[in-house]
């Protein structure tokens, strides 16, 4: 694999609100991530992007400090995580608001105790205050008149949306989105992805997309990194890589079925397969 030249993703007087170098991570004897450098600027939307498998929400847990690194190292704010001991680390995930893949949103809740429950949790406010921020994030994501509706009475789209007014019920500095488009509809996608730009925005906070979805995230993101085989294959704006002359970044951006990620799986020659099972 050639080596990656990177564009710089931020203002180099800015300090970056993360940085990821020399990542490398293994489960179960499978590498997942071989020396992987990364910086996320403080402000802006990054977006991770690359093959299924390839470790994108991997990569969210080591941030979050669900997982280890087996080498290298992961600073936030300037505290390296995995070094962080067990209260210091949570005390910096309350920071850190995080939208999962299905949502996640407790079945048994109504929409307003779903986005009320960190706020429960994690401060000392009262009724009445917990009442006004819930009222204030729903409204951020459109959905103030479906705060009583439970999560089996919303549609995919209106639960995804749910489950991003609670990842800001903290005021978070920054928000991980683990395939924020995936399963939605036209329109709630692109109501998805408006709201990921806006809400960066407009409350100030740095926002680190995971997704496949080429168009939609290219779409709202100020700078992107493609990870395949367990390395960094690009970086760039949306505009650098849309115009890279890279075969890894040609074969995703562009949805091509063959190039560097093979369409087979790692096999024998189908004859002598075939050979051996006629004998067998």
């Amino acid at each position: 694999m050639p080596p990656v030249t990177l564009s710089h993703p931020h203002d180099p007087n800015d300090a970056p609100l993360v940085e990821v170098r020399g990542l490398c991570f293994a489960r179960e004897g499978r590498v997942i991530f071989d020396g992987v450098d990364l910086t996320i600027p403080r402000g802006r939307v990054t977006a991770i992007m690359g093959p299924s498998g390839t470790g994108k929400t991997t990569l969210l847990r080591l941030i979050g400090g669900q997982l280890v690194p087996d080498a290298g190292q992961i600073t936030v704010d300037g505290q390296q995580v995995n070094r962080l001991k067990r209260r210091e680390l949570f005390e910096l995930r309350k920071r850190m608001g995080m939208l999962f893949q299905a949502g996640a949103l407790l079945t048994d809740l109504s929409v307003f105790e779903n986005v009320a429950f960190p706020l429960r949790e994690h401060t000392h406010l009262s009724e009445s205050m917990i009442r006004d921020l819930v009222l204030l994030k729903l409204e951020a994501v459109g959905l103030r008149g479906a705060r009583d509706l439970m999560p089996s009475q919303l549609s995919g789209g209106m639960a995804r949306r749910v489950a991003l007014a609670r990842a800001i019920a903290l005021d978070p500095m920054m928000v991980m989105y683990d395939e924020p488009f995936t399963g939605q509809d036209p329109i709630s996608l692109g109501v998805l992805a408006r709201l990921v730009r806006h809400l960066n925005d407009s409350m100030g906070l740095t926002s680190l997309v995971v997704s496949h979805d080429v168009h939609e995230t290219c779409a709202i993101a100020d700078y992107v990194y493609l990870i395949a085989e367990g390395r960094v294959v690009g970086a760039g704006t949306p505009t650098e890589m849309s115009a890279s002359p890279s075969p890894w970044i040609r074969q995703f951006m562009q949805a091509q079925s063959e190039g560097p990620v093979p369409f087979h799986y790692p096999a024998l020659d189908l004859i002598t397969d075939l050979m051996q099972e006629g004998g067998a």
